[in-house]
């Protein structure tokens, strides 16, 4: 039996309600959490995978490194009606419905972009600054990746983060950082690398302390039995199942599989959920809607943006 396992049998079988008592209830692309932990209502309205393809002639230097993703999702079919549409289209209509429904923030988990385009990021910013709902958003694995260029990922994702999507994060440390909303503490992690380094976890375990309600959010879920190697400490995760790396031109991922400090991160998602008032993590990535229950984590991957996926998330005080 593989020792991450062994692991989570071990944290199935701790005592019963060792986190504070909570209720959650889906229907379609609403998700009610009810948590002795929340004072006054939150809602926040959670988009991933947009994959804006908008480009102007700044991008004319990059074209061999962004033409397939280019042409990735021009023309989309909506996830519920089958109704063709666009990632445009769909961003607009679903921000416009989190004004309509009074959102108190929105939640963007990467993708937002299909590379780093100079005019995608504008009008992402521009669009979400009109709404006049508070935004926070961490990069995904395409944000930053401009197929074919030479680096590491690491390399390439700090650089491209700097040149390009800077204004996106609005001050806020790219690789985590946390903010509160009507006394929610939001934390937002970049795993678009699917490793985790070790300042973020370190900042994580920060970021948890103290009995108040949270949420984590990043684009790439977490290992999760049922889920796919595509996830962040996957036991699978590696050279054996990438079978991407050829068509994204970027380097195969390692073949010894994730390394200590991510799966670290895992365990540590798990010790939040358990002890420090983590009520459910939010990712996207898979491009479809998903629900894992490992003990008391709860985590979400919502559907992509760019086929209208969106969650509404409402925290309310437990009863």
């Amino acid at each position: 039996m593989k020792k991450w396992f062994m692991v989570l049998l071990a944290v199935l079988l701790l005592p019963p309600r060792v986190a504070p008592a909570q209720t959650i209830f889906q229907s379609g692309q609403r998700i009610r959490i009810f948590s002795p932990l929340v004072t006054e209502p939150v809602k926040i309205f959670v988009i991933s995978d947009t994959h804006l393809f908008r480009s102007d002639s700044r991008e004319d230097p990059y074209r061999s490194y962004s033409g397939r993703m280019a042409q990735a999702y021009n023309v989309t079919r909506h996830f519920l009606t089958g109704e063709k549409t666009n990632p445009e289209e769909c961003l607009q209509k679903t921000v416009a419905l989190a004004v309509e429904r009074g959102a108190d923030a929105i939640a963007l988990l990467g993708d937002m972009v299909s590379y780093p385009s100079e005019a995608g990021v504008e009008w992402v910013k521009s669009t979400l600054d009109a709404s006049g709902i508070p935004w926070f958003y961490t990069n995904g694995n395409h944000d930053w990746h401009y197929e074919g260029m030479e680096g590491t990922e690491s390399e390439l994702r700090d650089f491209w983060t700097r040149e390009r999507l800077l204004p996106l994060f609005q001050g806020h440390d790219p690789k985590l950082y946390s903010v509160e909303v009507k006394g929610v503490k939001l934390i937002f992690l970049d795993n678009g690398i699917y490793e985790i380094l070790p300042e973020q976890l370190s900042a994580f375990r920060d970021a948890v302390k103290g009995k108040q309600a949270k949420l984590l959010f990043s684009h790439i879920p977490f290992y999760a039995p049922g889920y796919s190697p595509h996830t962040s400490a996957h036991p699978d995760w590696g050279l054996a199942t990438d079978n991407n790396y050829q068509i994204e031109r970027r380097p195969p991922w390692p073949a010894e599989g994730p390394g200590k400090v991510t799966k670290d991160m895992w365990k540590a998602i798990l010790k939040a959920c358990g002890k420090n008032g983590l009520l459910a993590t939010f990712s996207g990535h898979l491009h479809s809607e998903m629900h894992s229950d490992v003990g008391p984590w709860h985590q979400f991957t919502v559907a992509a943006n760019c086929v209208g996926g969106y969650y509404e998330v409402i925290l309310e005080p437990m009863e």
